[in-house]
């Protein structure tokens, strides 16, 4: 045994040093340990071992496939837990991909149940228990989800069940419908689907970047040239409106087709990538798509990837990122590592720098009780102290696309070992309306509005009769008639008395705190939104002096680019 004798505080200090720096490096071997993600090929098993632990991490997130959950989804939406229903669907196609590059089959069944849950009544991913957040993008995710279990034969379902492609084309398939392309600025897809949506009238590069590539891929796995035909005019509305510009930047959106909201999003870039390049394949190489699928490229490194490291510049800077916005990184890394294989000419230029930001992401994968948890700021190279799925999610995206470069294999087609069963006419049936869901008319339908009319008629007449045998009510009783036009005095009295109890039918303001019913110049003080009542104003009389009436106000709660 060997004693150590400190003789002088200095000696002590010394000490203390030492075996603090020993420490340091001890636990930064156990980090670099749990997730090798070493620079040549010999390094493939590390990488596999390392998005193991990652994806075990990620699915403690989820509980869809326990007793009494929903299949599916994350914890939520707000207030319920964090999470969105669209998170749900993002999450479904990041395990696919881990399923795809690893060979780990270990939830493939609860993806599999989790996809075939959400698909909704008319199998086209539009559930009605989340018509209220159903944006076009939200029912985009699920669609490209299930797109990639079509590209790399994901298990598929049961025959009695609706299958991989024929999802993918359903999403397409309304989405594509002529009520999602209105007239407004020249055509294009709203945010929301359902018009009492917030953020309705909101048209934005999301959503219709993910038609477009639901578009391309659609083109190149089924050889169908009517899908590319969409993707091209998809395009071409892009750069009318000005989202997409000159030099390639991709801005959010625009709510009156002059002020565009110039906020830029990592996601939004790499699903218009891997669209393009879908498009490079698919037309054999043209040079109008190799030209685009460069430019964009450019754009993406040269706004995101500040030192080779994803940032998402929109809101990681300042701290602002929403849950939404903290699982843009990892789609961006696994599109544009796909890219590749479809467009070839993108390699040498993508994959080192992806490979350059998964080191960055994995160095931050020291948080929480385990100690490998992940964090979101990449450029730190540390964790921030903020865990969730969204930064799992992350991190498994970037480290498992380091796996691509082993396979190099492009996704599959119907006529390159593709075996997903597809549906044309997919989703071409009764759709989401604007007040809500409806469907074709049944013959219990007809016989129940049938019962509905008669007893509506019958007791309209009982009414109308009953009124008749009380008109004569001052001449049947001569004596009593002062009698009668003194109740009826009274009830007129205490009717206008009640309507003048109910309150001014005034401005909604829009303040859970109370805003007042009051003039027009006084609301616009308040800086409220404003939301007439349906039966308009009732103004005040002179001299009245009843204290103003209290109303909720509505938070506006949506912001451009965010759904939350």
């Amino acid at each position: 045994m060997v004693n150590l004798v400190v003789k002088t505080p200095l000696h002590c200090f010394l000490l203390s040093f030492v075996l603090t720096v020993v420490a340091v490096l001890l636990a930064s071997k156990a980090v670099d340990a749990a997730y090798s993600i070493g620079s040549d090929a010999a390094y493939a098993d590390e990488i596999r071992a390392s998005a193991r632990t990652i994806a075990y991490d990620l699915m403690s997130y989820y509980s869809g496939n326990q007793s009494g959950q929903v299949p599916g989804i994350l914890p939520g939406p707000p207030p319920k837990g964090d999470y969105y229903w669209w998170e749900g669907g993002a999450l479904m196609g990041a395990m696919i991909d881990y399923w795809h590059l690893t060979g780990d089959a270990t939830y493939n069944d609860v993806v599999s149940q989790g996809m075939l849950h959400q698909v909704g009544d008319n199998r086209d991913y539009q559930p009605v228990n989340y018509t209220a957040s159903l944006g076009n993008d939200d029912q985009a995710f699920w669609g490209m989800s299930a797109m990639l279990a079509a590209e790399v034969n994901f298990p598929n379902p049961p025959p009695d069940q609706p299958q991989w492609l024929s999802l993918a084309q359903a999403v397409f398939n309304t989405q594509a419908a002529p009520a999602r392309h209105d007239k407004t600025c020249g055509g294009g897809m709203r945010w929301q689907i359902p018009i009492a949506n917030a953020g309705y009238n909101y048209k934005n590069s999301i959503a219709n970047g993910c038609f477009f590539n639901m578009g391309a891929r659609l083109a190149r796995y089924t050889g169908n040239s009517s899908y590319a035909d969409w993707a091209e005019t998809q395009w071409d509305w892009l750069q009318s409106v000005g989202f997409i510009d000159a030099d390639y930047n991709i801005y959010d959106g625009e709510t009156n087709c002059t002020d565009i909201n110039r906020a830029l999003f990592s996601y939004t870039y790499g699903v218009m990538v891997l669209g393009a390049a879908n498009m490079y394949n698919f037309t054999n190489g043209s040079a109008k798509w190799e030209a685009r699928v460069k430019g964009l490229l450019t754009a993406t490194f040269e706004t995101f990837f500040l030192d080779d490291v994803i940032t998402e510049v929109a809101c990681e800077p300042h701290d602002s990122c929403t849950t939404d916005m903290l699982s843009f990184k990892g789609y961006v890394h696994r599109w544009l590592t796909t890219a590749t294989t479809v467009a070839p000419f993108t390699r040498a230029q993508v994959l080192p720098i992806l490979r350059k930001s998964a080191e960055a992401a994995v160095a931050t994968c020291t948080g929480g009780k385990d100690g490998r948890q992940c964090g979101f700021k990449w450029s730190t190279r540390e964790f921030d102290g903020k865990t969730g799925a969204g930064q799992q999610m992350n991190v498994l995206g970037a480290v498992t696309s380091l796996l691509q470069k082993a396979s190099q294999s492009a996704p599959l087609t119907n006529s390159t070992g593709g075996t997903s069963t597809g549906d044309p006419d997919a989703g071409t049936g009764p759709q989401i309306d604007v007040g809500g869901r409806f469907r074709a008319i049944t013959d219990g339908d007809r016989a129940g509005a049938s019962f509905l009319t008669i007893a509506s008629a019958i007791l309209f007449w009982v009414f109308f009769f009953w009124l008749l045998s009380g008109m004569g009510e001052e001449d049947a009783n001569p004596d009593g008639a002062e009698e009668v036009r003194e109740r009826r005095k009274k009830a007129k009295g205490v009717g206008l008395l009640r309507r003048l109890k109910g309150g001014y039918r005034g401005v909604y303001t829009g303040d859970d705190g109370g805003g007042d019913v009051d003039s027009k110049d006084e609301n616009e003080k308040r800086g409220a939104a404003r939301l007439p009542l349906a039966r308009g104003r009732l103004k005040r009389r002179a001299g009245d002096d009843r204290p103003k009436v209290k109303v909720p106000l509505l938070h506006n709660f949506w912001q451009p680019g965010s759904k939350e």
